[in-house]
């Protein structure tokens, strides 16, 4: 952690020297900070119907209710610029950020991201706070998803992280972050052990194949994840998302594929396939689970409606039928929809 630490502290050194070097170039022209603002508004829900009747056989977040109507979230952000700094105040109510920040209580649980960041060039941004992982393919708001309920990958993978990190541009397309945080999903922690996170990225030079290797690590754990964009044609896009993790010397991993077909623009299809083990019983669940899920995106200007039917197979009995007995399998439809400002 010290030479990481001696790495940030280069790194900052380095861009802020480059900085005065540029100001003292530019000095004669110089301009006042331009500032600017943006904002998000959005609120999403749902109804779920398990096919046992069960709300005990949802083992992935946030769509914990059956046969019930349901507000997944509702949620604001806040984007203010002012020259080479910005920041992000996120805020959301309901289950779904409840969920999110669950190690956290009061106020603190409706923020889902609060950070500023600094760049002193074009190629390097240094952010502080608190901001969703970069490990992984899904994203914890609704619009940002095309399948409405969520993968065993992110349900058990770190949600978010609060600490400091640079991301560099590397040249071409190019790019690495390095940062430190607090544990996971913790904003504030007494422990002294903190956690390693790095993301290098590419892409082809028309963006039709995008590739992110993400990283966290700290005392005994570890998680690699890789998360591939693929465009293969105007109307079809084909993504994965992989993760190994290890726990106190136990592991478990996700593979999961996204197939999406947008046959015209008011329409689209997702078909996600997911492979979980956790037969080491790293994350208490102790089998393997192989999940297909199929939501269709029905666009109405500012609405999306998604209609979803979900199946997942275990290799022992986790989930519970209509008898109330034991089972291997289990299914659901969620009818969401999803309204973005």
């Amino acid at each position: 952690m010290k030479k990481i630490a001696l790495l940030l502290l280069l790194a900052i050194s380095v861009s802020t020297l480059e900085a005065q070097t540029s100001a003292t170039a530019d000095s004669a022209s110089k301009q006042k900070p331009k500032c600017s603002f943006a904002y998000t508004l959005y609120v999403d829900g749902y109804y779920k119907a398990d096919f046992a009747n069960s709300a005990l056989n949802n083992k992935t977040s946030f769509t914990n209710a059956n046969n019930s109507l349901q507000i997944g979230m509702a949620s604001i952000k806040l984007d203010p610029t002012y020259g080479k700094f910005a920041a992000t105040l996120d805020l959301g109510i309901g289950k779904r950020v409840e969920e999110f920040s669950y190690n956290d209580k009061g106020i603190a649980q409706n923020i889902k991201q609060a950070y500023i960041s600094y760049a002193p060039t074009s190629s390097i941004k240094f952010t502080f706070g608190k901001w969703a992982t970069h490990i992984g393919y899904e994203l914890l708001d609704a619009y940002s998803n095309r399948n409405y309920s969520m993968s065993y990958g992110f349900s058990y993978g770190p949600f978010f992280h609060t600490g400091l990190k640079a991301d560099i541009a590397l040249g071409g397309k190019w790019a690495m972050m390095l940062g430190i945080a607090q544990p996971t999903d913790f904003v504030s922690s007494t422990s002294p052990d903190k956690i390693l996170i790095a993301q290098v990225s590419t892409a082809t030079k028309d963006d039709k194949l995008k590739a992110y290797l993400n990283y966290q690590g700290g005392k005994d754990k570890s998680q690699f994840d890789l998360v591939l964009n693929g465009v293969i044609n105007s109307k079809v896009g084909l993504n994965y998302d992989g993760t190994i993790a290890t726990l106190s010397g136990q592991s478990w991993s996700s593979h999961a594929v996204y197939l999406n077909y947008d046959p015209i623009s008011l329409v689209g299809f997702t078909l996600r396939s997911e492979l979980f083990n956790d037969t080491k019983s790293a994350l208490g669940l102790g089998t393997s689970i192989f999940q297909n899920t199929i939501s269709a995106n029905i666009h109405l200007k500012k609405f999306t409606i998604i209609p979803e039917i979900r199946f997942d197979n275990a290799k022992d009995k986790i989930f519970i039928n209509k008898n109330n007995n034991a089972n291997q399998y289990a299914g659901n439809f969620i009818l969401a929809a999803v309204y973005k400002f």
